[in-house]
């Protein structure tokens, strides 16, 4: 994420008038209750773990509110073994994506929201903590061989900043640790997703790391062509899946407060026109895509969580985006995308296995 977010991240308590949207609903997924993740840039957490709630209900497992500081910590502390192994040439902040939170809840479990919060409460406030940490390891480092007990030295750190969470918990009248919640109640399977992205530079219908700076755990996408990646976002939801969804907000065409992100022709065009989700748009396509993200143009800035899709008068798709800056703008946290801003602003996606073709399935030899 862009550093300009986490200045962002802190407008997430600032409300404006609900308003309803003009847009003919397509469809609308179940989701869980919008969050805050206050100063923070946990947004890949909250994002993801939003999915798999949706998928939770989806399978009619039930609806849970999970805790994203818990697997926030259990990522700092993969961030931490990467950063050693490297000798600190490595990427080290709050930043992550969606695959992060998949890894982080098959290796080390999840809890619900009511068994751990973090230690500042609903709201994180985690200010300061990346530097902390990362002061510590680079203290660490400066002495070879490394004290072999230097990981315990850096969960002291995490304990007194986001909480020791418990080593197991009762739920619902029986006991379970982090990992057993997450196997038995959950049922979850960190195969059931998969990562998906489109750009130019790297074969279709393979797999290859993504080249941004969150990626510290060197993570593989599916790459297809754009076209593919809008069709596979749209089939998902009208088949009830949702979608985990990292873009580039830092422009003047995301507007939360307006409840809309529209891919306009000019700045002047994004002020005559920012509630009118009929206004024209500029057209996109696969070269410009590529040339605004190897300009560096288009980061990974923000991860949200795609639930619903929509349509405007005209007959123009919206995704509808929920958010994790608390109820904020005139659809209370969500926010409304058109197509042609997610065809050039999408940097990667998450998508539960179970959503994509046979034929896909055999296009990207996924079993």
């Amino acid at each position: 994420m862009k550093k300009i977010f986490l200045i962002t991240c802190g407008l997430g308590l600032v409300l404006s008038t609900q308003a309803q949207t003009p847009l003919k609903t397509i469809k609308d997924n179940a989701s869980t209750n919008i969050k805050d993740q206050g100063q923070s840039g946990t947004c890949w957490n909250y994002s993801t773990t939003s999915l798999i709630e949706s998928e939770e209900m989806r399978r009619g497992l039930g609806e849970f509110n999970l805790s994203e500081m818990f697997t926030t910590r259990g990522v700092y502390i993969e961030k931490a073994k990467n950063y050693i192994l490297r000798q600190g040439k490595a990427q080290f902040s709050e930043g992550g994506l969606g695959h992060d939170l998949i890894h982080a809840t098959a290796t080390y479990g999840a809890l619900p929201q009511e068994v751990f919060q973090g230690a500042s409460g609903e709201v994180p406030n985690h200010s300061g903590l990346a530097d902390e940490l990362k002061t510590y390891l680079d203290d660490v480092l400066k002495k070879r061989p490394l004290d072999k007990n230097w990981l315990q030295g850096y969960e002291a750190i995490l304990n007194k900043k986001m909480g020791t969470p418990p080593a197991n918990f009762d739920y619902k009248g029986k006991n379970y640790t982090p990992i057993t919640f997450a196997k038995e109640v959950l049922k979850f399977d960190a195969n059931d997703y998969v990562s998906i992205s489109s750009f130019t530079h790297h074969p279709y219908y393979t797999q290859f790391v993504l080249e941004a700076p969150d990626n510290f755990a060197n993570g593989a996408f599916y790459n297809l062509p754009l076209e593919e990646m809008i069709d596979l976002t749209k089939s998902s939801l009208k088949d009830g899946y949702t979608v985990m969804w990292d873009a580039d907000i830092s422009n003047n065409d995301f507007q939360q407060d307006n409840g809309y992100a529209l891919l306009f022709e000019n700045d002047a065009d994004v002020k005559a026109n920012p509630l009118n989700p009929d206004a024209k748009e500029k057209a996109y396509s696969a070269s410009l895509r590529q040339q605004l993200y190897e300009n560096l143009t288009t980061q990974d800035d923000h991860l949200m969580h795609l639930v619903g899709l929509d349509q405007s008068a005209n007959g123009k798709y919206f995704f509808k985006v929920k958010n994790s800056w608390g109820p904020v703008g005139p659809f209370k946290g969500y926010i409304e995308v058109s197509e042609p801003y997610f065809a050039i602003n999408t940097v990667s996606l998450v998508v539960p296995k179970a959503a994509l073709s046979k034929d896909l399935k055999k296009k990207l030899g996924i079993n």
